[in-house]
């Protein structure tokens, strides 16, 4: 795997030496005067993809390696470059070039040529500093160019011989997602099941990390079990409580009682009410003061529940409440809620904010059984921007399914000196106090259904038609099979389904009992459960493909019918890939491919030292976590090219982030992702944002071996070897070592022999990151010292910081970068390792990519009507 992945980046660098050339041409000084943007077309422009034409092959029949050309004009060559050090008398890292055989198809040193390859196209090899070596540029583009055909060749040859089989069940989010939808509810199914490991390449949706144990299917019984009885219900609808807060009301009740003992208050001296509070009070909207302070009732008395909707104050009155930004009062709702079914909470309210800020609203659960214990959570999804204008209050509306939720654990239960009750929280996430809501009204009602029975259970079990029980149960459950097993279901299958259900029926009073159990074993089969990929697909495996690699889900109805009628030709499947990219579901790709591509997991558990660090908040680790997947959307959303991962003049912010880089865009006022234009280049793509910098420190300061690492492996998939044994580590007792800047000591650890072949390599990708601490924020200096940020990679080339980096690979890598991007996401794609034999197909999608405009949504529609797909 590890020789696959280099042939695919060296094998990028085939004409590298091209594209360097041309910066030559340019006159060094001249190409760093370059903006990016002007790299980013020049690259573009020099790409090989453009220039060269793959070897022309005869699709019924395996192309043919070309030896002669070998025998006449490669092997001089080689051995006038190579066999000193790799031949019969030296074989320096053991390592013999003259006897590998020549063909690369059908012989045994392949993985031999590729490193061949990525040396000799990297320049790596003859070695610089080797003075009576020399292998001259236009010799070099020979054997480059010879081994590029080669190796395209062996690929076709192994990809026409063996074909590709994997089995995988599928990942836990995957099987989260499937029931969501086949549901039609947005719980957690799958929150007791263990997390996935990571494939080499960081994809969690690999066949190789997806078996499973034969115990494990009963934990699947089980989950099904639970959902069904979560998505099914049974007899009348439930009656619902209603709960008012009148905030209005309480308000100008408030200024009654202040009004009263003003009256009797002889001194005409009395302080003037404030028109401003930062914490929640009750308000005077006309007089524009704050009539008095609310205090949250965690263990008050609880407002009390009704058996009919309130009636809503009239709107535009000027008493109210305001909620200043960063506050969160609590309102008790007492022992009413009951243990499942919706939760539904209407907030009318309007922006009542200073200096253009704009808040929004968030919905906390709580609770607080004694007096030292209290915990309050975050329930609702999203947060709400408050728009309405002063005096034309809307509403806000939050839904909470409440068995999904931490309840309190004493709910229900007498405990001397323990309080049971539950609480709402309504939150304002702006943390600036002139951020301020109106609310004049908070409706809450539960157990909120929109229908009765809800979607959930008519999904699964429609209304009955003039048939008998059987009949009934046969169609239901033929139903949810073809769903859950996308694809046509036999007689047969269903027949064996029904027998189960007449054996269970006798034990069971209630026949939509025996229906779940049925179900339950459904969704717990291995049809349901596992993926096939065979070399030749049935159009519902297609199907099954394109919408586990978008949706992370199971087909839906439309996808299914085409399958069923053999409509999913590569053009109709394009079209579906487009459709199922603007669904909602869709989003569920770009996070999970994301933050598998990147590594984001690193960004979760990172430990900040709160002593250096104090603005590191949860609110800014979640921007961090967000910021790569809302770029990769915008790309997606417009086709833009992938090379803006690289460079882009824009980035998305929120609020959170947009004070974090010191952006000075003020538009930017809430806690949504915007677009803002980017000058300079210290922001713009992903190599630069906040959390793919902190991830890759160590939460005190930058970690330049980390981010070289990560810049090799994720943007260039080129991971460096691993190290060798008994590395020594840095000796920070050392008072040389300890005087040393950070550059200076990884350049003194690089000195020692066992480490430098490793650090040549790594060091000069994460040294020109010096600039960003370990939260991403740029740095001009440290201690007093102004930073260093330059670098030198193995050729020789000076890279000048961050800015540096992004020229050379605009210039130099695009190729490298864009053959990475489509390895990672055919990767993922397909849910397997990609191996040699998908080389040809590799290299066939980049070409297209880099020849229509290297749009991310092409690329997507390249590789779902590619023959790596299809087969």
């Amino acid at each position: 795997m590890i020789a696959f992945r280099t042939a695919v980046s060296g094998f990028t660098l085939a004409l590298l030496l091209v594209a360097e050339s041309s910066s030559l041409l340019l006159g060094e000084e001249e190409a760093h005067r370059l903006s990016l943007e002007e790299a980013k077309a020049i690259g573009l422009r020099n790409s090989r993809y453009l220039t060269t034409t793959p070897p022309r092959t005869d699709p019924d029949q395996p192309p043919k390696p070309d030896l002669a050309t070998f025998q006449k004009e490669i092997r001089p060559l080689l051995e006038q470059a190579c066999t000193q050090c790799h031949g019969a008398e030296k074989q320096k890292a053991d390592f013999r070039l003259d006897t590998l055989d020549p063909d690369l198809a059908t012989g045994e040193d392949i993985s031999w040529w590729l490193e061949v390859f990525d040396v000799i196209s990297s320049g790596e090899m003859p070695p610089p500093d080797e003075e009576d070596i020399e292998l001259a540029d236009e010799n070099r583009s020979r054997i480059v160019d010879w081994l590029t055909n080669e190796i395209q060749v062996a690929s076709q040859v192994r990809r026409f011989e063996e074909g590709h089989t994997s089995f995988r069940r599928l990942t836990k989010y995957e099987y989260n997602y499937a029931l969501q939808d086949l549901l039609g509810l947005p719980f957690d199914f799958a929150s007791d099941l263990p997390p996935e490991a990571s494939s080499e390449d960081g994809f969690k949706n690999s066949s190789e990390m997806l078996q499973m144990s034969s115990s494990q299917f009963e934990d699947y019984h089980q989950i099904a079990r639970e959902a069904l009885r979560k998505a099914v219900v049974k007899g009348p609808k439930p009656t619902v409580s209603y709960f008012h807060i009148d905030l209005a009301a309480d308000a100008e009740k408030a200024h009654r009682d202040n009004s009263s003992k003003n009256q009797e208050k002889k001194d005409d001296k009395k302080k003037k009410p404030s028109s401003r509070s930062s914490s929640a009070h009750y308000f005077d909207r006309e007089a524009d003061q704050v009539i008095a302070s609310y205090r949250s009732n965690f263990r008050g008395r609880p407002y009390p529940s009704h058996e009919s909707p309130p009636e809503p104050p009239k709107p535009g009155s000027n008493f109210g409440f305001i909620l200043p930004g960063g506050q969160k009062p609590s309102f008790n709702l007492g022992l009413a809620l009951p243990e499942k079914g919706g939760l539904r909470v209407r907030i009318r309210a309007s922006n009542a904010s200073d200096d253009g800020e704009i808040p929004s609203l968030r919905l906390r659960f709580g609770y607080q059984p004694s007096n030292n214990s209290r915990t309050n959570f975050v329930v609702s999804h999203q947060d709400i921007v408050v728009e309405a204008e002063p005096g034309k209050e809307q509403y806000y509306e939050f839904r909470i399914p409440l068995s999904e939720i931490d309840r309190n654990p004493f709910r229900g239960k007498q405990i001397q000196k323990v309080n049971s009750t539950e609480n709402i929280l309504i939150e304002n996430t702006n943390p600036s106090s002139k951020a301020r809501i109106f609310i004049d009204s908070i409706e809450v009602s539960t157990p909120y259904y929109e229908q009765w029975p809800p979607s959930s259970h008519t999904r699964l079990l429609p209304p009955a038609e003039s048939e008998d029980e059987l009949t009934y149960a046969r169609r239901a459950i033929h139903n949810l099979m073809a769903l859950a097993w996308r694809r046509e279901i036999s007689e047969a299958e269903v027949d064996r389904k029904l027998a189960l259900y007449e054996t269970i029926r006798p034990t069971l009073e209630d026949p939509q009992d025996a229906l779940i159990e049925v179900m339950a074993n459904v969704l717990a089969s291995p049809h349901f459960l596992y993926l096939v990929q065979n070399p030749e697909p049935d159009p519902h495996e297609v199907a099954t493909r394109l919408s586990i690699f978008l949706w992370s889900s199971v087909p839906d109805s439309e996808l299914l019918e085409l399958a069923r009628t053999d409509q999913l030709a590569p053009e109709t499947l394009r079209k579906q890939a487009a459709r199922l990219l603007r669904d909602p579901r869709a989003e569920r790709f770009s996070k999970h491919f994301v933050r598998q591509w990147l590594g984001m997991d690193l960004l979760d558990y990172l430990e900040v030292d709160p002593k250096v660090y104090r603005n590191f908040t949860p609110a800014l680790r979640s921007s961090m976590q967000e910021e790569p997947i809302v770029f990769f959307e915008e790309l997606l959303k417009e086709d833009a090219s992938i090379v803006n991962f690289l460079h882009a003049d824009f980035a998305m912010v929120n609020r959170n982030l947009r004070q974090h880089y010191r952006i000075s865009d003020d538009s930017v006022r809430t806690g949504e992702f915007q677009r803002v234009a980017i000058e300079g280049v210290e922001r713009g793509g992903i190599l630069t944002q906040a959390g793919l910098l902190a991830m890759n420190s160590d939460g005190k300061d930058s970690h330049p071996l980390k981010r070289g690492i990560w810049v090799l492996e994720k943007i260039l998939n080129d991971p460096p070897p691993p190290p060798p044994p008994s590395v020594p580590e840095i000796d920070l007792a050392d008072p040389r070592v300890a005087e040393m800047t950070l550059k200076e000591r990884m350049i003194d650890h690089r000195n020692d022999a066992a480490c430098m072949s490793c650090h040549q390599k790594i060091d000069p990708w994460g040294i020109v990151f010096e600039n960003y601490d370990a939260l991403g924020s740029w740095r001009d200096e440290m201690g007093g010292v102004p930073v260093d940020a330059s670098a030198k990679l193995f050729n020789g080339e000076e890279l000048a910081g961050v800015e540096g980096l992004k020229r050379h690979l605009l210039l130099h890598r695009q190729d490298e970068f864009a053959s990475a991007m489509v390895h990672k996401l055919s990767t993922y794609a397909l849910g397997r390792p990609l191996t040699f034999a998908d080389h040809s197909e590799l290299e066939a999608i980049t070409r297209q990519l880099r020849q229509n405009g290297d749009g991310l949504n092409t690329l997507i529609e390249l590789i779902v009507t590619s023959e790596l797909f299809w087969n």
